[in-house]
């Protein structure tokens, strides 16, 4: 029996995606709920998993073409052995990237398909990366997470130039920032903050605070938590235009701008009035491990009155943070 492997749901006013990469090839052996595809939409990726245990006979979607929701991405023999491999069909929509030079053997026991990808992509050793999966494992996080600080284990390679397709999530996100400088009137005011008295507070409580909470003392539950007192204060920094009217929010979730491989991303924190400072602080830690494995969903990323961006984290003394229609607000914070 041949089961289809469709598109999914991608979430309200999300239509289309792009496929990103098949984890299995064609005459693979698959497990029910593995993971086969990932697609990339203007917001999240989502990885669409097998819907039964069998083989991956067919793949009908190659990674780089457009895909609309409900459209036939492939197709599983349930039951079957390994079966021929049919090349899949070339995309129409992605360009031919640079050829990679040769990476690191990566043991397929040890290892999963992401983590050969990003590899291949990078030339870093797995072997030389500490696992946090089950049992030591090396992930997809631990991966990203190397790469990120360049510690790669191989020589640089590749040519001088190379041309990439941007994912749907960058263009998005160039195609929104650029809507807010065009349509909002946005203005800029810079305020100098004494940051002695909280910096003695966080010293003094971070031990006692770690130990007892499991994570950190950082500085975004204080700006979070300072910024809903400011919008309690001025509730039409809260609001957003609609037509003639504002809408008056009486509730705050805020946006906390979190740097990802695929770009920037704006996981919401719900009902931060509501939270506390733990609450704020260990929410933020779980959507950047999200985001650095591309696992936020589109909720987490919708819905926000106001939005924080923490530029100090890199070293900037100064920047003018552009809207997160259609909000009135963001909120830039700097370096100490």
């Amino acid at each position: 029996m041949t089961v289809e492997i469709r598109v999914p749901a991608l979430g309200e006013s999300v239509s289309e995606a792009t496929v990103a990469r098949w984890y299995k090839a064609v005459g693979e052996a698959v497990a029910a709920d593995e993971p086969l595809v990932e697609l990339e939409t203007d917001k999240v990726t989502v990885e669409v998993p097998a819907a039964t245990a069998g083989t991956l006979s067919e793949i009908l979607a190659a990674e780089g073409t457009n895909v609309e929701v409900g459209a036939l991405l492939g197709a599983i023999a349930e039951g079957a052995g390994p079966v021929a491999a049919k090349p899949a069909p070339a995309a129409k929509t992605a360009p031919t990237p640079a050829k990679a030079a040769a990476a690191p053997p990566v043991p397929t026991t040890a290892q999963a398909p992401s983590v050969r990808r990003i590899a291949a992509e990078t030339g870093i050793d797995p072997s030389g990366v500490s696992g946090t999966g089950k049992g030591g494992r090396v992930t997809k996080g631990d991966m990203i997470a190397r790469a990120e600080s360049g510690a790669s284990s191989g020589p640089a390679r590749g040519p001088r130039e190379e041309r990439v397709r941007m994912s749907r999530l960058r263009q998005r996100i160039a195609q929104r920032l650029k809507e807010a400088q065009n349509t909002a009137a946005m203005l800029t005011t810079f305020n100098e903050v004494d940051m002695s008295a909280l910096l003695k507070l966080r010293t003094d409580y971070r031990d006692t605070f770690e130990k007892k909470h499991g994570v950190r003392l950082g500085f975004m539950s204080f700006f979070a938590k300072a910024s809903v007192v400011a919008l309690r204060e001025i509730p039409s920094v809260n609001g957003e235009i609609d037509g003639d009217e504002i809408v008056f929010k009486n509730y705050y979730d805020i946006g906390v701008a979190v740097s990802a491989p695929q770009g920037l991303v704006v996981p919401v924190l719900r009902d931060v009035e509501n939270m506390s400072f733990a609450g704020v602080e260990k929410s933020i830690a779980e959507y950047g491990r999200q985001a650095r494995d591309g696992k936020l969903a589109i909720k987490d990323l919708t819905g926000g009155t106001f939005t924080i961006s923490n530029g100090g984290v890199f070293g900037s003394l100064l920047s003018t943070p552009i809207l997160n229609p259609p909000q009135s607000a963001i909120l830039g914070m700097h370096k100490i």
